[in-house]
């Protein structure tokens, strides 16, 4: 009697899965091949992810005709099913500091992964280890012990339970056009109404203050201890990159850092986007020289080869977690695979100077765009932007995503969809060159002529 998997059969199913794993194996697809992934990605997404996604993207013309479907990158660019490259802009909304699959990266993980891919649990794994000692050596300050997750929101998910550990307090202090994560934590911390009023109500005990103003920052921490809810900690990017590439005011950070210190609460920096170079410093804390009680880092930590993430604390903080460090955990945070692909990260970030290249390339790129922008003051509000973290602010929503889709056109990808096109943001790998970042200013150039006001 041959076994039946829903509507399909056993051996269906079987061949289905051994034509995914044959293309997976191949170098190059024909295009007959190209045409068949394209249609199963836009009828698998439409039937059996979210027809959403759809609706939405860019990447996706009017009635689903046709779709960029990725396929292969490297470097700082990507290329879709049917060979065309795009210079990649977006990098997973900053996830590959080191570009595109680095062969160092990749080496380290294939190698870990002839020895063991995942640890056992109940023995001491060597990688988490040594990944904590180098993060020791290389964060801010006194930071010293590390948690290591799987994503930016449980990274953040971890610093709240910390804080709140070591406090015994349960009010935060975080800032509008936050955005720390969408797990039920990190939403609370996160501001943006549309993801948040769906899932009301949300943790107790989160203030939320408009970023930069430290007056009002220093009052709710006031009304927060005159009402016996003292607050636990504060939660901020030290720019914002969700809200727009938002650059705090001069000696903010370093205030609020006061305020903390005054108040008893613990500082926790979200560097999830801003962390690993970025903004031209390892961690954007040493921008504005100030060291945060808790480093939360994910995106870019796993090289943009393997998802990981890490909480990194003091003791005075951490030390909360030593009578049980079963208080949280996490089955896949800190494996071996992610742990070797975060070392090697880290080491190619050293070794090929790229926090002071994303400097210095930062500047070259903010400029280029400033002037391809001029006459265009009627589209462009603002360009903006710290090393290779940039934002380019349009007066309407809808220009933006005009801008996107027409780069996008011309094998430039940046972000931007149909719903968040105001500030569309600019995050390339810090690879870059030189000349990939002059064709992406010209084609920008090109595009905002071309866009007609609505």
């Amino acid at each position: 009697m041959s076994i039946h998997i829903q509507n399909k059969s056993k051996q269906q199913v079987e061949e289905y899965i051994d034509n995914v794993l044959a293309l997976i194996a191949k170098q190059e697809v024909t295009k007959e091949e190209a045409r068949w992934v394209t249609e199963e990605t836009v009828n698998g997404f439409r039937e059996h992810v979210n027809p959403g996604f759809l609706a939405y993207r860019k990447t996706v013309t009017e009635g689903g005709q046709f779709a960029a479907v990725e396929w292969s990158d490297e470097g700082a660019c990507f290329t879709d099913i049917n060979g065309k490259k795009y210079i990649d802009c977006l990098g997973g909304f900053g996830i590959y500091n080191v570009g595109h699959r680095h062969p160092k990266v990749v080496k380290a993980v294939t190698d870990q992964l002839q020895r063991q891919a995942l640890h056992s649990q109940d023995l001491l794994d060597p990688l988490r280890a040594m990944l904590a000692k180098i993060l020791a050596d290389i964060t801010p300050g006194d930071l010293k012990y590390a948690f290591f997750t799987n994503s930016g929101t449980e990274s953040v998910e971890a610093a709240l339970k910390i804080a709140k550990m070591a406090s015994d307090r349960s009010t935060f202090i975080a800032t509008t056009r936050a955005f720390h994560g969408k797990s039920l934590g990190s939403l609370s911390g996160t501001a943006k109404g549309m993801f948040r009023k769906p899932f009301l109500p949300l943790i107790p005990g989160f203030r939320h203050v408009p970023f930069g103003d430290i007056e009002m920052m220093r009052k709710t921490f006031e009304s927060c201890a005159l009402v016996g809810e003292d607050v636990a900690g504060v939660i901020l990017e030290p720019i914002q990159g969700e809200g727009g590439i938002i650059i705090p005011p001069v000696n903010y950070l370093k205030e609020v850092r006061e305020l903390c210190n005054e108040y008893g609460a613990v500082l926790i920096f979200d560097e999830v986007q801003t962390g690993m170079g970025r903004t031209g410093k390892m961690f954007a804390a040493e921008l504005f020289d100030v060291e945060p009680d808790i480093i939360c880092l994910a995106k870019a930590f796993g090289g943009g080869v393997m998802p990981a993430g890490a909480v990194v604390a003091n003791e005075k903080v951490f030390k909360h977690l030593f009578d049980n460090p079963f208080m949280h955990t996490t089955t896949f945070g800190g494996n071996p695979l992610a742990c070797a692909a975060a070392i090697a990260t880290i080491g190619v970030l050293l070794e090929e100077e790229l926090p002071e290249r994303a400097a210095k390339v930062g500047e070259y790129f903010l400029n280029g765009l400033r002037e391809a922008a001029k006459g265009h003051e009627d589209k462009v509000f603002e360009i903006r932007g710290q090393g290779l973290m940039i934002g380019i602010e349009f007066h309407q929503d809808e220009i933006g995503y005009e801008v996107s889709k027409g780069m996008f056109d011309k094998g430039i990808l940046v972000a931007g969809t149909l719903i968040n096109s105001k500030t569309i943001r600019i995050e390339p790998a810090l690879t870059i060159s030189y000349e990939e970042v002059d064709t992406v200013i010209k084609t920008f150039q090109e595009v905002l002529a071309s866009v007609s006001m609505q």
